[in-house]
């Protein structure tokens, strides 16, 4: 996009970071837990959400949606390439969850608001990233829990979901506090991939087969 400016996108980031919720805005019991994943076929960006029951883990609800991409990949500002399809699919649910686990970094971002938080404060919607690779901030055992550090401030956590598999990298997106964010990841994952990402990912990959193949086809 030949309009699109780098320089004033991390200045809307620092600006946005700004904005985010630090602090716990969720129902006294959660009940359901969103998972977002983004997907792609050339510049057509696949929004994939899922929606399962928090306790028991079973999938309530899935929405796809597709949007044009304008904007081309560029590190530190993907969060305005997967806005447009990730709003799109959110605005197709019955019914919004209680918080969404996002597969991008939220605060653990070098201008403090990736794609998670971005969505949060796009949506007004409780938002988690948890991220499958480490984008900055140094990994440091405080207590029980590994934290990301860059810059002498917390961005993050380290977490281990799963005995002898990689961690996930959890920030706060919007509206919910680290620790509680922590407490989430943990108890949505059976496996390494918390079980809201792992299905919005299923979705988005059948979805981006399904597109390939109708392109193929023409």
């Amino acid at each position: 996009m030949e309009n699109f400016s780098v320089k004033k996108a991390h200045q809307t980031q620092k600006c946005l970071s700004q904005k985010i919720i630090v602090k716990d805005h969720l129902p006294a019991i959660i009940r359901t837990v969103g998972g977002v994943d983004i997907s792609y076929v050339g510049n057509i960006g696949i929004g994939a959400i899922s929606v399962l029951d928090y306790e028991s883990l079973e999938l309530i609800e899935t929405q796809v949606a597709n949007a044009q991409v304008k904007i081309p990949y560029i590190p530190t500002l993907l969060s305005f390439r997967e806005i447009p399809p990730a709003i799109a699919a959110i605005k197709k649910l019955k019914k919004q969850p209680d918080v969404f686990l996002v597969d991008a970094q939220g605060y653990a971002h070098p201008y403090r608001c990736g794609f998670a938080s971005h969505l949060g404060l796009a949506t007004g919607k409780p938002t988690i990233g948890a991220a499958k690779s480490r984008l900055i901030g140094v990994p440091v055992k405080i207590g029980e829990e590994t934290f990301l550090m860059d810059k002498g401030e917390i961005i993050g956590a380290e977490v281990t979901t799963k005995q002898g598999a990689k961690p996930i990298y959890v920030s706060i997106g919007h509206m919910v506090s680290l620790e509680t964010a922590i407490k989430i990841v943990k108890h949505c994952s059976k496996k390494r991939i918390p079980e809201p990402l792992l299905q919005a990912h299923k979705l988005a990959t059948k979805e981006r087969i399904a597109l390939m193949s109708s392109i193929h086809q023409k």
